[in-house]
This record gives structure tokens, C-alpha cells and sequence, in this order.
């Protein structure tokens, strides 16, 4: 096979590589539009895992980089904050670095040593005449790619130009760690970045927000006053030594805004995209150069498949490489953006005590967990965990405690941990009235060890409800049967239940979910009301707008519900604005389309929202807490809720006397297009309770301990909210306290000798020792 790899860095070299070792009569050209000894940048971070695939794939040229391979081990944090100076090391990190520069000799003179073609200095245009003599062309020619732009609309490309702005230095200063050097200037916060890569040079990358960046003028700064400020900013750990710059052959400044880049498609024709041109990976976790590695090892594994020369066979594999490595790369990417958003969000988290602010950073792309942090550093993680214990008890800690196990204060109410039963619809009740289904169902998750027990949706009329099995508390007969529950859950010590009140709006008069969720009901159908006439789906009923007199009439029901819960032996009770039903049909545009004073602006949006809820707490007991779930992303782009909108919407439930915001999203409008993942709601709580310092609760795709554990220690939520997990193990809580050899675990003295035995058969199985 003829192929040309337009491109010689990293991607380009190395697949030819890979080609050639698996078939030496390839004939493969690498073409580079700069000088052998041109690069952008100074290091290249790799974990022992890459360079595990990189030793498999080609010795030779890994035990090249691995005898130049610089090491350590150690994360160095520190904050300058005025004459305040915050020192944080964590270590069992174990980085390996290699500079750019000597990595592309490396690859050329290997390139070379298998009779590969290397041309420099040679700028391929996309219409280049010589290109039609290659089989197969390879764009490995960067970000910036002019392959992939000649044919963007073929390989559906989607650039998102981040905020921030970085500049990628060095400097002969010797760092024993990868440091992170966080400064509050006289500008605004300015960060580095700074690893060794060999034992003379070390990669500096300096980074800020766009105010920043425009306040301290780096824009109209030449490379040589960016790096002589620099120096200023960051003299104490510069040790005396200069910044230097590698872009002098660029002219003006080379601070640059990072792009995300992803291509739905990765070829067109007999041109297929490697690395950087398909994909993009934010440099803050160090990875943009392993998926160019492990492209090309992908992409050469599959181009020398037995039958890639018969008919066809081209497209089918070009497939399948993108089918291969879609995932891994996806993964990455979302990791790079959760980074990536957490620099640029870096005010929220310089307000948190040290310690923690030193735990988000480390977690901050979601591929470090609670747990992986311990087997990093045990001591660091204990001392965090003891710091997290004080802070929520105002007692020094007496032993390990897992962060799901700190109590949390509202109002007058005490949370025995930090894992709540999320609300979920159970379909079950008749006429409203909850029965001995429902005493088995809250009652089980109670004796389970859950915090706080959430009811389903519980109406305050049976027009509000969204199926005939929807619970309610719109009578007497109903609170007495719930009074039943709640007896029940309190003679389980310090368990507490909460009744989530909310009114269906235009998604009633449904089905039970197992019949046809969200279709309406073949007979026996209520009218179902909204603030507009807007349907929820094209077959669902049109809503009646509601007036000023219904409104009253359900704003009354609500309260009446409220005083009813209190008379039920709720702890706590929450108002439902969420999911497109009734109060968030409301505050969304997509489902709100009035032209009066509730309608247009989000104030004006929020109004009737929060005339409910102070109406609900105004009667509500003054001890108790009272909560409000939003959906905090309609996920329609700026057509709807975003979480910039949310913050706000929060920030008025605040001020109306909320005392937690459980951050829901979605389920607005059918035209949705949630982005899904494990945790994948829990940014939209940390953007509300880190910028307004308000309670909050996660929930959405929770499901393990350490997802747990990392939320509440990251501070991204107080609360972790779990349905499913609850729905099929009703002991989840007590099943976890067993897992991490918890010794006070919230156990009802019933169940305490099968806790034991599972404790210790955990215990075992894990070889672990006894936490005291």
C-alpha cells in the first residue's frame, strides 16, 4: 500500500512506524510542513500504562524514550494569595515525562532506521495534484488541520474554542514534582502548570480566565515580555531561572485559546483523520499525545487485517478504526472537559479550605476517584477525610469516617449521612392513598440506612396527578395513611422522610409507566392544565392556560398539602419544579409562552414558582427544612433552562427561604438532547452550590461508593441522591458502611449479627484489616 502522512509530528511518524513494522513493503511517505527541529511546546506526559501499549507495539523506539523518560512521583499545590501561601503535596502520582522535541527525533530516526520517506519544509495543500498517486492519505497535521477543513462538512466537525488562555513555556529550573502554582495578582488569578522533562528542562504552561488575561495586557505583550512578567509572577518557584519560549518564529503573542475538536466522521474517501485532526484533548490532563500513540497503533493493526485489499475493504476498515476507538477517545475527551471546566471555573473552588480545594483539583476530570486516591496516598486521603469530619461536626475526628458518613445539619434537622432514596415514581396507590406497598417500600430503605427516605411525587389534587397510581395528600384519609409510613421510619433511629409535593401540569392524565410512560390514558381522562397550551408530546392532551383564579385554587392545594405532610409526621418536605410538570412548565420558555407577568423574562418566569413556595413555607414549621428540585438544563441549547439560568432560579428559592436545591435536569421537553455518563448531573450542582454557597443535592447516574465519596469530598454536592441503586438493594447504605469497614454504620440492632457476618465475609475477600 502507498501512503502519505500529511504531518510529522507525533501521529504521523508513528503510524508509519506501525505500518511498516507490520508490513515492511508499504510505501510510506511522511510529509512536515516546519523543520525537523520545529515544535510547539516542551514536554510530553505519559502514563506507565501508555508506555506499556507503546513497548508492545514497537521496542525499539519505547526503550529509546523510556532511557530518557523523566520521573516523579509527588503533586505540588500551592496558593499565593497575598502575604497567604498554602503549600499541599500529595504523592504516589507516578508521572513520566519526555521533551517533544527529542520524542519526534526519536520517532524520526526510527522512521528512517525502517525506510520510511521524511520530507520537511514541504506544505501540502488538500488539492495537491501528487496526492492522487497514494492509496491511502493519513491528516496527522494537527488542530489545525487543512485536510480536515477542506472537507469539514464530510467529517461533521465541531470546534468549541475554550475560555481561558495558556501559553506554552520553559525553563531550566528543576521541579521535583508537578507542581501547580496558583497566584492572585493584581489582574486576577494566574496559574501554572509545570512538569521536569529532562533532567536540564521542564515544561511551564502559565494559564488564566479572559478578564484576567485582558486586564494584565498579555494580548499586546510580545513572547519576550510575556515570559519577563511571567518570571515576576512566578519568581519564587522560578529559583532565578528564565522563562523561555519556542514560538519565536511565531510573530506577536503565543497565548492561544484551546479547542475542543470532535469529528462525528473520521475519513472521506481514502483520507482518514489521527489524532489531534479528529480529536482534541485539553493539555491539563496530559493525554493529547497518547491518543495521537494509540491512534496510530489502532488505526495500523486494522489497516493490516487479512482481505484490506479486496473490493470495499478500504471503507469497512476505516469503519471499523472509528468504531475501535470511538469509546476510549470519548472517554478522554470527557475527562479533558470536566479539566478543562474546572480551570475555567477556578473561583469557586480557591474559596474552599486548602485541603479540599487541593481534592477537587486532583478529581477534577473524574478518572481519580476517592478510593484511587487512597492507594495513591493513604495519609494525605486520611488527613483530608479527618479535615472533612471537623468541619462537619466541629469535632476532631476519632477514626477513619468515609465522607457519605458526615451528618449534615437543616434547620432543626440532623442527616445521619450524605446518600438519600432519590424520589421515584411507584405507580401503586388507588385514589391517592398510599398502602402497605408504600410502608414496605419507604420503611425497607429506612431500616437500609439511608438518610433521608424521599417520597414519589405526591399530588396535592387528584387532577395533579400525572397517572391514576400517582400518590396524594389532597384529603385526611391520606395523611393518615402516610402518617402510618412515617411512624414507621422513625422508629428506625435518626432515619428521616421527606414528601416530595408536586402538581403534574400538562404531563396528567397518563398511563402507568409499564403501559405506555407519558402516553394518555385510552379512557377516564382528567383535563390537564399548564401555564400554556404548549403539548408535552404531539399525541398528549392540550393543556387548558391556566388563569388567575386557578392559579390561586392550586396554590391553595399546595399549601393545604403542606400542612397536611406536617400533620403526616413528615421531616421535610420539597416542592417539585422540575421535569416539565406544572411549577417547571413554568419557569422553562420551551413549555411557558405567556405574554403576561408571568410569562417572558426569568423573573417573571420564576414568579408564580415562588409564590407557591413561600406560601408552602409560610406554613410550613420554622425548624423544619423545606427543599425545591429544579431541572437545571432543559438541554436545548439556549432555547431553554440552562445552568447559568439555574444558578439563578436557585438563587431566588434562596432568598425565598429554601434550604436545599436538589439539581435534577431534563424531562422538559421532548426535544432534549441530554449528554449522559456516570455522574453526569452532578457539574450543574457544583456550578450552584460553589457559586451561591447554598445546600445541594446530586442526582442522576450515581451509583457507586466512590462516586459517593468523591462528590461530598469534592463538595460538588452535600447530598448524594441514588433511585435505582435503592430500587434493587433497599440496604445499599448499610451494604456500603460493610464495604469500607465502617464502624458506626447506621444499622438497626435487629439486622446487626447479618451486618457482622458481611462485614466480616467483605472483610475477607478483600484481605482487608478492620478499620478501629
Amino acid at each position: 500500500m502507498k501512503i502519505a502522512c500529511v504531518g510529522g509530528g507525533a501521529a504521523g511518524l508513528y503510524f508509519a512506524i506501525s505500518m511498516k513494522l507490520r508490513d515492511p513493503s508499504h510505501e510510506i511517505a511522511v510529509f512536515e510542513r516546519n523543520r525537523s527541529g520545529d515544535t510547539f511546546g516542551w514536554g510530553v506526559v505519559f502514563s506507565d500504562q501508555t508506555m506499556e501499549n507503546l513497548y508492545a507495539n514497537d521496542p525499539v523506539s519505547a526503550q529509546a524514550m523510556l532511557d530518557e523518560l523523566a520521573h516523579w512521583d509527588d503533586i505540588d499545590i500551592r496558593i499565593e494569595d497575598g502575604e497567604k501561601k498554602t503549600a499541599i503535596r500529595s504523592g504516589g502520582h507516578g508521572f513520566i515525562g519526555i521533551g517533544r522535541k527529542r520524542l519526534l527525533n526519536i520517532l524520526q530516526d526510527r522512521a528512517r532506521d525502517l525506510d520510511i520517506d521524511l520530507h520537511f519544509e514541504v506544505e501540502v495543500e488538500p488539492d495537491s495534484a501528487f496526492l492522487a498517486d497514494y492509496d491511502l492519505i493519513i491528516a496527522a497535521d494537527g488542530l489545525n488541520s487543512k485536510l480536515r477543513r477542506r472537507y469539514d462538512e464530510h467529517f461533521e466537525t465541531d470546534i468549541d474554542v475554550r475560555l481561558n488562555k495558556f501559553v506554552w513555556l520553559g525553563t531550566h529550573q528543576r521541579f521535583d514534582a508537578f507542581k501547580f502554582l496558583f497566584v492572585n495578582t493584581e489582574w486576577g488569578w494566574i496559574w501554572a502548570h509545570a512538569y521536569q522533562f529532562d533532567k536540564d528542562t521542564a515544561t511551564f504552561i502559565v494559564e488564566c480566565g479572559p478578564e484576567t488575561f485582558e486586564r494584565a495586557g498579555f494580548g499586546e505583550m510580545s513572547q519576550e515580555e510575556t515570559c519577563r512578567l511571567c518570571e515576576k509572577i512566578f519568581a519564587e518557584h522560578l529559583g532565578g531561572h528564565p522563562l523561555m519560549t519556542n514560538s519565536a518564529h511565531i510573530r506577536g503573542s503565543a497565548w492561544i485559546n484551546f479547542p475542543r475538536i470532535i469529528c462525528n466522521t473520521w475519513h472521506y474517501k481514502n483520507i482518514i483523520l489521527l489524532g489531534d485532526a479528529a480529536h482534541t484533548a485539553h493539555f491539563s490532563i496530559g493525554s493529547g499525545t497518547k491518543l495521537a500513540l494509540e491512534d496510530a497503533i489502532k488505526l495500523a493493526e486494522v489497516m493490516n487485517r487479512p482481505g484490506i485489499d479486496k473490493a470495499g475493504a478500504l471503507d469497512t476498515a476505516l469503519d471499523d478504526y472509528r468504531d475501535e476507538r470511538q469509546l476510549e477517545v470519548v472517554k478522554l475527551q470527557n475527562a479533558a472537559r470536566n479539566s478543562t471546566e474546572w480551570f475555567e471555573n477556578l473561583d469557586r473552588y480557591l474559596k474552599m479550605e486548602p485541603m479540599q480545594f487541593a481534592y477537587t483539583l486532583l478529581t477534577r476530570s473524574q478518572r481519580v476517584s476517592h478510593e484511587n486516591l487512597r492507594l495513591r496516598d493513604p495519609e494525605w486521603l486520611a488527613a483530608l477525610e479527618a479535615k472533612l469530619v471537623e468541619a462537619a461536626t466541629g469535632k476532631p475526628a476519632e477514626g477513619p469516617s468515609p465522607p457519605m458518613f458526615l451528618p449534615l445539619k437543616l434547620r432543626g434537622m440532623t442527616v445521619r449521612n450524605r446518600v438519600v432514596m432519590s424520589p421515584m415514581a411507584m405507580y401503586s396507590a388507588v385514589d391517592g392513598m398510599p398502602d402497605d406497598f408504600h410502608l414496605v417500600h419507604y420503611g425497607a430503605r429506612a431500616l437500609g440506612g439511608a438518610g433521608i427516605i424521599f417520597t414519589e411525587m405526591t399530588c396535592p389534587s387528584p387532577e395533579g396527578r400525572i397517572t391514576p397510581g400517582c400518590t396524594g395528600i389532597w384529603n385526611d384519609e391520606q395523611a393518615a395513611a402516610w402518617r402510618r409510613i412515617t411512624d414507621f421510619v422513625h422508629r428506625t433511629p435518626d432515619a428521616h422522610i421527606c414528601m416530595q409535593i408536586g402538581h403534574s401540569g400538562s404531563k396528567g392524565s397518563t398511563r402507568l409507566a409499564w403501559d405506555g410512560i407519558d402516553k394518555p390514558l385510552e379512557s377516564g381522562n382528567w383535563q390537564v392544565v399548564a401555564p400554556s397550551d404548549v403539548k408535552y408530546l404531539p399525541e398528549s392532551q392540550a393543556p387548558v392556560p391556566l388563569d388567575r383564579a386557578a392559579m390561586d385554587e392550586i396554590r391553595d392545594q399546595f399549601v393545604a398539602a403542606a400542612r397536611r405532610a406536617e400533620d403526616a409526621g413528615f421531616d421535610m418536605i420539597e416542592l417539585h419544579c422540575a421535569h416539565g410538570y406544572l411549577l417547571s412548565g413554568f419557569i422553562s420558555p420551551t413549555q411557558n409562552k405567556r405574554t403576561d407577568e408571568y410569562g417572558g423574562s426569568l423573573e417573571n418566569r420564576l414568579r408564580y414558582p415562588l409564590e407557591v413556595f413561600r406560601a408552602m413555607r409560610a406554613v410550613w414549621p420554622v425548624d423544619k427544612p423545606m427543599s425545591v428540585r429544579i431541572s437545571a438544563h432543559d438541554w436545548v441549547g439556549d432555547d431553554g433552562v440552562t445552568p447559568d439560568e439555574a444558578v439563578e432560579i436557585s438563587r431566588a428559592f434562596v432568598e425565598a427561604g429554601v434550604d436545599l436545591i436538589d439539581v435534577s435536569s431534563g424531562q422538559v421537553t421532548k426535544a432534549e438532547k441530554p449528554v449522559y455518563g456516570r455522574m453526569f448531573q452532578t457539574p450543574f450542582s457544583d456550578q450552584i452550590r460553589n457559586e451561591l454557597g447554598v445546600t445541594t443535592m446530586a442526582v442522576g447516574n450515581i451509583y457507586e461508593i466512590d462516586h459517593v465519596n468523591s462528590i461530598i469530598a469534592a463538595g460538588r454536592a452535600d447530598l448524594c441522591a441514588l433511585a435505582r441503586p435503592h430500587q434493587m438493594d433497599p440496604n445499599w447504605v448499610i451494604r456500603a458502611a460493610a464495604q469500607q469497614q465502617y464502624p458506626a454504620a447506621p444499622v438497626p440492632k435487629q439486622y446487626l449479627s447479618g451486618y457482622f457476618q458481611l462485614k466480616l465475609n467483605l472483610q475477607r475477600a478483600a484481605q482487608m484489616t478492620p478499620l478501629k
